[in-house]
């Protein structure tokens, strides 16, 4: 028998999956954390509180499931995209990881957009110069924090930092470092001229592998720590989305995944590296087959939830705002939340960007503001689906994915404002499962990824139907968001 482990790095929890090649999932662990947000605009994490969390979660599955742990051969990584990273020579962080939603560099991105041109963006970077990216955030280090620039030694992605903890050996591979804003995504490897155009030196960026490629073993330290054998082998990994991508079994082209996460995106696989040439969406490197991943991306999914449930209502959990939104008919009683709190990328790109709730009276409640920030986040990803169609073409399925897939009122109004069947995946954390499964193919213990996800991505019984009276409702209120924007947009960069 044999066994693999997929470690998922997220924004707000590390999760683990135990994965028998034969018999499926085993176990899953999970331990959350903050985001740490010194002061407005900014958000950062200690890469080392990644670790922890990573050895308490292996701790509570070798000792929940120790034949199974003892059986692992190999282990596969996914993990939160376009953080930055910086270690010195002892591998050490130099300061915290800035992260995907950080908004400090808007100053670095007017600068980046001088010196760069929108040939060289379209013809090598596919994608437009936005804050959270690595090189803006990179740039800002340079600039406001020389010292700690001085110090580096690599730069590296959240997920790579683990693994290089798991093996003592730094790298680089294609899914995550085509995120960074500083990588040929064509080509497949570093971007070299917009590296030097910035003066960044070449020597701090690691080689670049496909995903799937096998760095080495566990070193002997990290054996010790976690129990897992020396021999066992671990892969260079992917990003998050990419990751999901797999662990949905989304393979060709035509299937689309609705992601529900800290932030949340629309996801497309394509064979070419075809892009939005408004750069409204994202093009990235996939880990499969040389291929490539095109999605919207919003910046505040799960989030702009969990900023009702704490901020605002101060409910104790996700299943209660579930049920208060549910009580509430379609529509919230006019009630329209724009969820651009930290910003928005997809289709504004647009680091101002501010939310807002519109349309309020005496009679709204906490459940008609729940339910409203459920159809705002729907609203900004079918932005992102209407776009991905222009680019890579006509959804003909759509999978939903992500912590708001676990709430059927959420889903039915995906299907509803998105006017799309939604299906959701069996197994709940696809990301880990996706990591599994691209390290068993490594290995050799799965035959190919495909005939993985044959054995292990099923789909739940439920298939979400759109209800033609709230597609209709929903239409209407679409239109109503997607003005507002444009009224607000002068009088929202006054507040800033």
């Amino acid at each position: 028998m044999a066994s693999v482990l997929g470690i998922d790095i997220g924004t707000s929890s590390v999760k683990v999956m135990l994965l028998d090649v034969e018999r499926g999932v085993i176990g899953v662990e999970s331990r959350g954390y903050d985001v740490l947000i010194p002061q407005i605009g900014y958000a950062q994490q200690d890469p080392d509180t990644w670790w922890e969390a990573v050895i308490s979660c292996l701790s509570r599955l070798r000792t929940r499931y120790s034949r199974e742990y003892r059986e692992i051969v190999s282990v596969g990584l996914s993990g939160q995209m376009h953080g930055l990273v910086m270690v010195d020579r002892k591998g050490k962080p130099v300061r915290p990881a800035i992260l995907w939603l950080d908004q400090r560099t808007k100053e670095e991105c007017g600068e980046l957009d001088r010196i760069l041109s929108t040939q060289l963006k379209a013809d090598v970077l596919r994608n437009r110069i936005f804050t959270g990216f690595a090189l803006p955030s990179l740039l800002w280090v340079k600039k406001h924090e020389p010292e700690c620039f001085r110090n580096i030694h690599k730069v590296m992605q959240p997920k790579d930092y683990i693994r290089y903890k798991l093996t003592g050996m730094m790298g680089a591979e294609v899914t995550d470092a085509s995120a960074t804003l500083m990588f040929d995504v064509v080509k497949r490897d570093w971007a070299w001229p917009v590296i030097d155009l910035c003066g960044f030196p070449r020597e701090l960026f690691p080689q670049c592998h496909e995903s799937g490629e096998i760095q080495g073993p566990v070193d002997r330290e990290c054996s010790e720590l976690t129990g897992i054998s020396p021999r066992v082998q671990v892969i260079y990994g992917m990003g998050d989305q990419q990751a999901q991508s797999i662990g949905n079994g989304v393979f060709r082209e035509g299937m689309f995944i609705c992601n529900v996460g800290t932030g949340g995106q629309v996801s497309a696989f394509s064979n070419d590296p075809v892009y939005d040439a408004g750069f409204r969406t994202q093009t990235f490197c996939h880990c499969t087959g040389k291929a490539y991943t095109i999605y919207g991306a919003i910046l505040n999914a799960g989030m702009s939830l969990k900023w009702l449930k704490n901020n605002i209502l101060g409910e104790s959990d996700y299943d209660r705002l579930s049920r208060m939104a549910g009580s509430v008919p379609a529509g919230s009683g006019g009630l329209i939340f724009l969820p651009y709190l930290t910003g928005e990328r997809t289709p504004h790109m647009d680091a101002d960007a501010r939310g807002m709730f519109f349309g309020l009276h005496l009679a709204h409640t906490g459940s008609h503001m729940a339910r409203s920030v459920m159809e705002g986040v729907a609203f900004a990803l079918r932005d992102c689906m209407t776009i991905l169609e222009q680019v890579g073409g006509s959804c003909k399925g759509m999978i939903s994915s992500g912590g708001g897939a676990a709430s059927p009122v959420w889903l039915q109004i995906q299907a509803d404002v998105l006017d799309k069947e939604i299906h959701v995946c069996s197994v709940s954390e696809q990301a880990c499962l996706g990591a599994c499964m691209l390290a068993g193919v490594s290995a050799g213990v799965l035959d190919s990824l495909e005939a993985a996800a044959a054995r292990f991505v099923s789909y739940g019984d439920t298939a979400y139907q759109p209800m033609p009276e709230h597609v209709k409702l929903y239409d209407g209120m679409y239109e109503t968001y997607g003005r507002l924007y444009e009224q607000v947009k002068e009088l929202q960069v006054k507040t800033v």
